[in-house]
This record gives structure tokens, sequence and C-alpha cells, in this order.
């Protein structure tokens, strides 16, 4: 009886696969980058594919062609920019009124934990009935700089904290009095969670209180920030 012959199938080997992850690698200037980039690279080599098994019988099984990829799959990056909507309930004069513009901030990560931040909010809004004269017309800014501390990694979900000090502008329609242009110190302190949509891009969901030091007086207010973040 001739010997049955067993259909196997056939995967890439994995050094090739390495091979082709790490050329898509951009390599920079810096030499702590290249070798985190290269660890990265190794990383990927090493995660075992789910696909591509040998089958053995009177034929082998068709391939489904699909992947599973879970959030512990995603590299760590070290940046992450990020740009959305922002509400901030401002209660600048006692009497709170609501602004709506702007957030943007930029991560810089040094490990799987530990990162520091820039962030930039720009409101609009009225202030209605809460000054003297009504209806006035308010522009902020608030800029600020800190440590960002996240548990990133195990899943999709990326919960961080952050706390940041700066300056806090604003600027009313009302050029003179109290309520023209005054800037003051400023601390944002909260967190969020970044979701992972792909390994480039996340949805973030973000609540922060606001502390500022206006007309020798402090302040408390509070910000909603909503979304898209850019991970390299």
């Amino acid at each position: 009886m001739p010997p049955c012959k067993l259909d196997v199938l056939v995967q890439r080997p994995p050094l090739q696969s390495c091979c082709s992850i790490l050329a898509l690698i951009p390599f920079g200037r810096s030499h702590m980058i290249r070798q985190t980039l290269l660890l990265l690279g190794a990383i990927l080599c090493l995660i075992p594919s789910a696909s591509a098994q040998g089958l053995a019988g009177g034929g082998a099984r068709a391939r489904t062609g699909s992947t599973r990829r879970s959030g512990s799959t995603y590299e760590l990056s070290e940046w992450q920019v990020s740009a959305g909507y922002q509400f901030e309930r401002v209660n600048l004069l006692g009497t709170p009124f609501d602004t709506n513009g702007l957030n943007v901030s930029v991560v810089r990560y040094f490990n799987s934990w530990l990162g520091a931040e820039g962030q930039l909010g720009l409101g609009f809004g009225n202030t209605g009935a809460t000054t003297f004269p009504p209806d006035l017309s308010a522009k902020s800014i608030i800029v600020g700089v800190g440590p960002r501390l996240a548990l990133r990694g195990h899943t999709r979900f990326e919960p961080w904290i952050h706390a940041n000090i700066g300056i806090e502008h604003f600027r009313f329609s009302q050029t003179a009095g109290v309520l023209g242009t005054n800037t003051a110190l400023a601390v944002v302190g909260g967190g969020g969670v970044d979701f992972r949509l792909n390994p480039r891009t996340s949805f973030r969901a973000e609540v922060d209180w606001i502390g500022s030091r206006f007309f020798s007086t402090n302040q408390r207010s509070f910000q909603v920030v909503t979304g898209v973040v850019f991970n390299f």
C-alpha cells in the first residue's frame, strides 16, 4: 500500500516576517529612540501567529484569513497627540457660565506608565446674566505642563491621570473695569480613558478639575474633553 501523503501548510519563516516588520520602523537620530524601536520590533517578531497551522488527513482546511487582535498586541507608543472638543464650566465670578472650544495635548512617554504632557485649551462663550453688564462674550486660553501616569498595554482601554500647572487667560468684550483682560496661575488635575480603535488611533474621554486665582480669590472650575488620539 503506498504511503499516505500529508498536506502540510507552509508557514512563512519567522525571520522573514521580522525583517519585513523592522523595515517599516523609521529610525530617528536619537540612539535611545532607535534602541526602543528595535526592541518593539523584536517583541512584534516574538508574537506567535494563530493562523497557518498544518493539518494532516485527506486535505488541508481553508485558512480563515482573519487575525485576532487584542489591545495587548498594540505596541506602546512613545508619543501621543490628541485634539478634540472641550466643554468648561467656568466659576470665575461666583456664578458659573459655560464655554465651548478646542483642546489639544501632546504626551511623551518615557516607559510603559510615565510621561510628560503639554496641554492647550481654548474656550469661547457668553457670561449671560452672571456679569454686569450682562451677556459679555468671553474667550479663554489655558496652557499647562506636567506628568501623566497611565496603565497601558493590557487591553484596549488605557486609563490615565495627570496634573498640569500653567496659566489661564480670559478676555471679555468689556474692555474696561475688572472684566477686561485677566491672566492668572492655574492648575489642572484629573484623568480619562483612551479606547484603542486601531494600533494608531484611539478615542478619548477626559474629566478635569481646574483651579485658578483671579482677583486675589481662588476659583474652582471643571472641564470635559472628548477627542481623537494619534499614537506614534
